[in-house]
């Protein structure tokens, strides 16, 4: 890069930022018929007001609700998990958050047991996500929510979903549970020790210390009592199940089969050699689950129950979803996750987004090409194996591109 286009690219970035609305938040008006950031912010509070909120709350947040363009670029820009699930699961999972999260259980054994009864959510499933999204409320942010929000609502890509937030948001310090200025949280607009969403955060926060607010930043009462509620009624979790098993297959398991979207009974996959972790057999019941390979047939292998349906709700990234199941168990008890014999082979990014290319142009629609292996892609690499009668486990493989790049 010459030393004229850096210059030009810093200059570039400086207008920017010392501009956002008469530059890129311009950009973000062609969603709302041309309206400026002050006139849609009048429209919004317009909206509010016919959604229940008085106008005093609109008052007290009106200092907040400022355009930020870093907070927009941050979400073009986002990417999705891109480690493999062994890394991202053992870094996220591990031995101290496992330790962690039972302590808390210990520590607010009242709340947890109390939490079980009403709403059917074991207590090692509340404490991983607990753990996972804030390490328990360390880690939450430390961005102003209603800022947050309504840029991205200004903003074209989620303009709809991020109106609605805001408008949660604004009924959330309406009733009394948090002022503008306690609203700090993700950059995204998530509030609390398990990052809600406001919508979340307004309809499924309950007072479980009874003092009167719903306070998800510093009530650990709150923060348990209000995680099982969304978990029980949003997610829809089912009393008494099982979420996540790990398990161990056999050469005899056919790969096809090994997909969320295909449940079979457990007695079905025990006649296919797939047993617990440590060797011992599966009930021989009906109980539906899936088979889940997140590295492939070399890799670590689970049953998924209906259960886990909650974890891909909660978050829709394969990795995170499982590393969350995955870690619940271990609170809840469950012997460390087996190492993979060998190490499992794994293609290079560009290799990944070179296959990506490729599965697109036989048609296949993976997302965006970017060398990072979502569910869409998964789904394309297994029809293709299929194909070439290759183990159809969804995992990308060098055979794999091989025969891509031949044509055949």
């Amino acid at each position: 890069m010459t030393r004229y286009l850096i210059i030009v690219l810093s200059t570039v970035a400086m207008l920017l930022a010392a501009t956002p609305d008469a530059a890129f938040a311009q950009r973000g008006a062609s969603c709302h018929n041309g309206m400026s950031f002050p006139q849609f912010l009048e429209t919004l509070k317009s909206d509010a007001v016919k959604a229940g909120v008085s106008q005093r709350t609109i008052a007290t947040a009106s200092p907040y609700l400022v355009y930020d363009q870093g907070i927009v670029n941050r979400d073009r820009g986002q990417r999705v998990f891109g480690q493999i699930f062994t890394e991202f699961a053992g870094r996220m999972a591990a031995n101290y958050r496992m330790q962690q999260g039972q302590a808390k259980i210990s520590a607010h054994s009242a709340a947890f047991a109390r939490a079980e009864k009403e709403y059917g959510v074991p207590p090692a499933v509340i404490a991983a996500f607990w753990g996972l999204e804030s390490d328990f409320g360390v880690n939450m942010g430390k961005l102003p929510t209603l800022r947050s929000l309504v840029s991205l609502a200004y903003d074209c890509r989620r303009a709809q979903m991020f109106h609605d937030e805001t408008l949660a948001a604004l009924k959330i310090i309406d009733r009394g549970d948090l002022t503008p200025p306690e609203m700090i949280g993700s950059w995204a607009g998530e509030l609390g020790q398990t990052q809600f969403l406001p919508t979340h955060y307004f309809n499924y926060a309950v007072d479980y210390d009874g003092d009167g607010h719903r306070n998800l930043l510093r009530s650990p009462a709150d923060v348990i009592g209000s995680t099982a509620n969304y978990i029980a009624n949003g997610l829809k979790w089912r009393r008494g199940e099982p979420w996540l098993q790990e398990v161990r297959v056999s050469t005899n398991t056919p790969w096809d089969q090994a997909d969320l979207t295909i449940k079979h009974p457990r007695s079905k996959w025990s006649q296919w050699g797939v047993t617990y972790a440590d060797g011992r057999a599966l009930p021989n019941d009906n109980l539906p689950a899936s088979l889940l390979l997140p590295m492939g047939r070399n890799g670590p292998a689970f049953l998924a129950y209906a259960n886990f349906a909650a974890y891909t709700e909660w978050n829709n990234s394969l990795i995170y979803s499982t590393t969350a199941g995955y870690l619940a168990t271990r609170i809840a008890g469950a012997p460390p996750m087996r190492k993979p014999s060998a190490p499992v082979p794994q293609l290079s990014f560009n290799d990944i987004k070179e296959l990506q290319k490729l599965l697109t142009q036989r048609g296949f629609n993976v997302g965006k090409i970017d060398g990072i292996l979502g569910q869409q892609s998964r789904i394309a690499i297994k029809t293709m194996q299929v194909k070439y009668r290759l183990p159809a486990d969804s995992w990308p493989t060098a055979e794999l591109l091989a025969q891509m790049r031949s044509g055949g």
